[in-house]
């Protein structure tokens, strides 16, 4: 399917590595340009020289920490007007509420949610004085079921996806689009290395790992191009009366808990 994205513009956040990267790829091999944004520069221009290269796109590499809020507004203006923004930084420590201190909280906070606000801020503003634009939130399944070992993710997903679909509301009145995807377990390098120390506890051997997840939908993790491939539908014309809501992508596990 021709999602009609060539010759646009995107600016993706967490780009240099999992969920990030794949929504770079697939953005690339619809004809994207990308703006592209992570803390780990080397990684970041690697990905973004061979998406250029690969795609005949122009991709750019910007570092920035989103952990602080005028990081956000050199980010904004130095990728320029984008058509595009998809926030996928950060990632919250699993921790119940007596084992999580204040400090690390607020910075995890700080990071997946005002960096979330701060960004996303500067952008629509300038979509909407343009007439357009769309912005995919990339979140977690924490959100809809939240859990008391990952209580500050998943408060903070909650408050990413109400924040989804009150911006839809108003943005659509001046022609933006405002989505979120909740992914659920997934299969990216840093969750593959959680289910190995598991397994390595567990089994006593790391490489085994994938036993441990066989009890998810069709006997395995989500795929990061799977996530990919629905944020690049939901940020397209293809999908352009869909506003203010957040897909699961979880193959069902949700309804099986």
């Amino acid at each position: 399917m021709d999602l009609k994205l060539k010759g646009r513009t995107a600016l993706v956040t967490g780009a240099s590595r999992g969920i990030g990267e794949g929504v770079a790829h697939a953005l690339a091999g619809e004809g994207c340009h990308l703006e592209l944004a992570a803390r780990s520069e080397p990684d970041l221009q690697r990905l973004a020289t061979g998406l250029a290269q690969a795609h005949g796109i122009r991709a750019r590499a910007h570092r920035a920490d989103l952990l602080h809020p005028e990081e956000c507004v050199r980010l904004a203006q130095a990728a320029g007007p984008v058509d595009i923004l998809v926030n996928n930084a950060g990632a919250i420590p699993q921790a119940s509420l007596l084992d999580m201190d204040d400090a690390a909280w607020r910075a995890a906070w700080e990071l997946k949610v005002y960096g979330f606000i701060n960004l996303t801020r500067e952008v629509f503003r300038g979509m909407c004085e343009r007439g357009g634009g769309v912005i995919v939130n990339v979140i977690g399944i924490a959100g809809e079921r939240p859990v008391p070992n990952y209580v500050a993710g998943s408060m903070a997903n909650a408050a990413l996806m109400a924040m989804t679909r009150a911006m839809g509301v108003e943005g659509i009145r001046r022609g933006v689009r405002v989505v979120g995807v909740n992914p659920g377990p997934t299969e990216t390098s840093r969750q593959i290395l959680r289910w190995k120390a598991r397994a390595q506890k567990q089994l006593g051997d790391e490489s085994r790992w994938r036993e441990l997840v066989a009890g998810f939908p069709r006997g395995r993790l989500g795929t990061v191009e799977e996530v990919a491939a629905s944020v690049a539908f939901l940020a397209s014309d293809v999908s352009s009366y869909t506003n203010a809501t957040v897909l699961t992508i979880d193959g069902g596990w949700t309804g099986m808990q």
